[in-house]
């Protein structure tokens, strides 16, 4: 049999204690691993320099201001005439682009009818005008 608990009281210890053997070599790893340089993929591309000139784009503006009046591109219009002139302005080559700029005080109401009609004519290139000034 194995040895029997009385002899080992009198006999030297047999096992070896691993456990800061186990300890040193954790820290070594993890010191392996912290000091190996990390392998960066990056992607050579030749990117052209700017100076360019950038082209301008056609664009049309409508305003509305606090009392309700809708303007096209600084002219006074009502709903037929502004959704006649969305329409011609689609129906040239290339669509421009609409800009929206509505007073901060203009009621929502008439910002959503004049949207609405932006959206009936078929307008796909619309921008809202002046949204920096409500950021706080």
């Amino acid at each position: 049999m194995a040895m029997t608990a009385a002899a080992a009281g009198n006999a030297p210890m047999m096992d070896i204690n691993t456990t800061p053997l186990i300890d040193v070599m954790l820290v070594l790893l993890i010191m392996f691993i912290i000091t190996i340089p990390l392998n960066t993929h990056a992607v050579k591309l030749d990117l052209p320099s700017g100076g360019g000139p950038v082209a301008a784009t056609a664009s049309n503006q409508i305003d509305i201001d606090v009392l309700g009046n809708v303007y096209w591109n600084q002219q006074i219009v009502d709903r037929t005439a502004l959704q006649d002139r969305l329409r011609a302005s689609i129906a040239s080559s290339s669509e421009p682009l609409l800009r929206l700029r509505p007073d901060a005080l203009a009621r929502y109401q008439i910002v959503d009818e004049v949207m609405a009609t932006v959206q009936r004519a078929g307008v796909t290139r619309i921008a809202f005008v002046g949204n920096e000034a409500y950021v706080r």
